[in-house]
Order: structure tokens, then sequence, then C-alpha cells
């Protein structure tokens, strides 16, 4: 079970997620959980990295820090009063070494990737404790394992790591003996290298430490609790009547979550889909609400289409010029360019004459692309790189869109009727997936004229 940041960012939540465990643990169950920092922390840790490093007056780190005592300490004494001293000194000392980095980096005025890693994995440093104290005050043992005692050994990608397969041999020998008679709370978001160097998995890391404790492990199941009801068919902040999907594959979660659905990240399904792991999500907040499963094989509705995901905050990135037709290694000298760069392309779409390229980057990245790309239009390559930031980017998943007549027909029927222009289209071989381009201004509207068009409201036909 992983809990987020905010499924622990209270006493009230702590106790909920005791309320959760104790049940299953006094069932017999075998229960294992990964924790987030507390909500909000880790983003107070980044920004005070941040301002450490370029702080030329003494930084109030000891305001900081005496902040984040108070934080974790209240809550500590509010789940687990009987620990409060045996895990206050934990918490202590913690923090001492977080003032003694955090001060190094002040004096050197240097924040590396790797230091930085090490920094922002205080807050599960500290959450975890206390999560495994409010256990212990049920009278259910309970350690504390950071992501490296838990046997996780990552790539030394600092800020953005990948688990080794090795990691499935220590976390079998570390975590699975202490299931039959306890609850480990392994912190989430952070492993290590083989030469024991923290590091960090990146965006949505604690779920990605779930799937590979789970998948090391042998669980039976991975569920995800978090504060939403499950996976949806669209964003509920914009399509009201958003309804909560039973079950979904993991391939279709897995295109979701690439476009932007925020429940999963994509590589924390690839350990669970590797063993064959089904991964639940459900509601903290709602515990007796079933959630949604993720499986191999998706439950065949009648309906094609499942869910619908919008980005936003993209720009579009036109290469053109009739110099690039039959001539080979073009492509790979834009994409070459891009990775230099580390310019995420999140689509791609390429005319059949060749003389045009579309993609669609994340809007943070723009200026990085054209950077790029604006060399190789200078040696002649292509002819000119054009942009536009006013644009949405919209992904409709099914997998029973693969093999069914007349999906895309639909899709660009019910935009076009609404007077919505598609400005790109791109398709994947799987047919689980057809993402387009649209004016920003139009972004919203088209994610509820499909949501109406293919009746993702309505409770499904099984």
């Amino acid at each position: 079970m992983k809990f987020g940041g905010t499924s622990v960012g209270e006493a009230d939540c702590i106790r909920r997620v005791a309320d959760i465990v104790e049940p299953h643990h006094r069932a017999g169950d075998e229960v294992a959980l990964v924790v987030s920092a507390c909500s909000g922390i880790t983003d107070q840790i980044i920004a005070i990295a941040d301002e450490v490093v370029k702080s030329m007056e003494q930084p109030p780190i000891g305001a900081f820090l005496a902040a984040m005592r108070t934080r974790h300490t209240r809550l500590l004494g509010e789940v687990a009063p009987d620990y409060a001293d045996e895990v206050t000194a934990v918490i202590d000392d913690r923090l001492t070494r977080l003032q003694n980095i955090l001060t190094a980096v002040h004096t050197l005025k240097e924040l590396t990737p790797r230091s930085r890693d090490y920094i922002i994995s205080f807050g599960e440093r500290l959450s975890a404790p206390i999560v495994a104290a409010a256990l212990r005050q049920r009278g259910i043992p309970s350690v504390a394992l950071d992501g490296a005692e838990a046997g996780i050994v990552t790539t030394a990608n600092h800020g953005d790591a990948r688990a080794l397969p090795s990691s499935e041999t220590g976390i079998r020998s570390r975590v699975a003996p202490l299931l039959a008679g306890s609850v480990p709370v392994i912190m989430g978001f952070m492993g290590a290298t083989e030469q024991g160097v923290v590091t960090t998995l990146g965006r949505s890391g604690s779920d990605y430490s779930a799937a590979v404790i789970g998948a090391g492990v042998g669980a039976d199941e991975i569920w995800i609790w978090t504060d939403v009801d499950g996976v949806m068919t669209s964003d509920p902040r914009i399509i009201r009547d958003a309804r909560v999907l039973n079950d979904i594959s993991y391939l279709e979660v897995m295109e979701l979550s690439y476009f932007g659905a925020k429940v999963l990240h994509p590589r924390s399904i690839e350990p669970a889909m590797q063993k064959d792991i089904p991964i639940r999500v459900r509601n903290t907040f709602r515990p007796d609400y079933p959630g949604t499963i993720v499986l191999r094989d998706e439950h065949r509705e009648k309906r094609v289409v499942k869910a619908i995901a919008l980005i936003e905050k993209v720009a579009l990135v036109n290469v053109n010029g009739a110099q690039m037709i039959g001539r080979p290694g073009v492509a790979k000298t834009i994409f070459s360019a891009l990775a230099e760069r580390e310019v995420n392309v999140m689509m791609i779409s390429q005319g059949s004459s060749e003389a045009n390229i579309s993609l669609i980057v994340d809007e943070s990245h723009l200026e990085a692309a054209i950077a790029a790309l604006t060399p190789i239009a200078k040696q002649g390559v292509v002819r000119e790189v054009t942009c536009d930031r006013d644009v949405a980017a919209l992904a409709v998943v099914g997998a029973g869109m693969a093999g069914t007549p007349g999906t895309g027909g639909r899709i660009f029927s019910a935009l076009g009727r609404a007077q919505i222009n598609t400005m790109m289209i791109s398709q994947g071989s799987s047919e689980v997936n057809v993402s387009f381009v649209v004016k920003g201004g139009d972004g919203k509207r088209a994610l509820q004229v499909l949501h109406d068009e293919f009746r993702l409201s309505e409770n499904s036909d099984d």
C-alpha cells in the first residue's frame, strides 16, 4: 500500500492510514507500506535549498528547521504519544543532518544534483518514522526503512533515477522477511546507487517505489491510496460529470498518465506489468469506495473510448522545408539536437511529403527546443522552425478503439460540428490512443464535446 502526501499530511490522515492497515494486519494479510513526505514538505525543502545556494546573507535555515520540527513533532505527539520521545530523537538527528548539508551548500555556493537528491529525500525521512510509530501505537509491530535499506538500487541519474533489476534480490532479502509479523514502512521517492549514493526517482516517485517493492516481494496486489476515488474518464475539475472507471488496462492507464492524468506515473506501471500484479487506485478519505483496478487485460465494454486527457501547458513546434524530402537522417538530426537539450517530445506528426515535422513539447521546454533547432535551420537541413504557444493537446484513450472502424471519424466529426479546428493529429500503432492538437482556447470545450460524444459520464454497458 502506498500513501501519498495528503494521506499522511495531518494527524487525522495518519490515523486513517492506521485504520486502513489495522484490519488487514489483524486478518493475517502481509502488508508493506510506502509513504510520501507530508503534503507540502518536499516543496518547502526544495525552496530552502534553492534559497541557500543563492543567498549572500545568512539564510533562514534555523527558522526553517524549527518549523519543520514543530510540524512533525506535533503530528507525532497526536498519533503516537507513547513513542514521542523515541521518535523525536530520530527526527532531531535527521534535522541536524539536513542542517549540516544546507549549511555546506550555503558555504560552498554549490548545489549539485547529488546533494540536491540527498536534501529532498528528507521529507520522507521525517514522515516514515511517524507513520511507523502510529502503527506501533495500535499494537502493530512496524519499522521504518529508507529506500536503500529496503533494497532499491538505482541508476545514478539524480532527480530521475530508475530501479535496477538487482533491486528485486535486495527487496526480497530485506523487506519480505519483515512481512510475517510486522508492517514495514518504506520511504518512497528514493533509492541509492550501487555505491550507496542517495537518489530520487522523479515525479510520482513514491508510486514507482511502491511498484518496485510490490514486484520485489511478489505482492498479490499493489494499492495506491490517494485523494481521488480512482482513475476517471476525464479531469473532474473540467468535466463535472466525469466518472470513476471500475477497471482499466496497464496500456490504457500508461497512455492516460503520459498525457497528464495525475493518478499514476507511466513508470510506476512497468514493474507491476512485468509481474502481472494488479494495481488498485483508492481514496484514503473514502476507504469503502472500491476505486479502480488496473489489469493486463481490460474489461471489454461496448464503448470503444474509455477516457480523455487534456494537456494545456504545451507548445507546438513546426519544422518545415522542401530540402527535408528524401534526405536521409533529417529526423535523426532533429531529435538528436532536442535530446542533447533534454527536451521532452510528447507527440510527433509527419506529413507524407516529408516536408514538415510537427512536435508537441512541454511549454517549459520550448526555449530549449528552439535553441536546439535554430542551428539546424542555419545549416540548411531545414528551411524554418516556427512555434505556437496557444495550443492544447488531447488524448482519446481506449483499448476498444483497436480494430473498431470509424472511431477517428466520430472524434473529428464531433469536433467539426462544434467548430473546433484540429491543428495536428498523432496516432500510435497500438491504436489505444488518438492524440491531437487544438487552439488553447478550444481545449476544455473539445474535452467536453468528446466526453459527451462517447457518453463517458454514463455507466458502462458491462
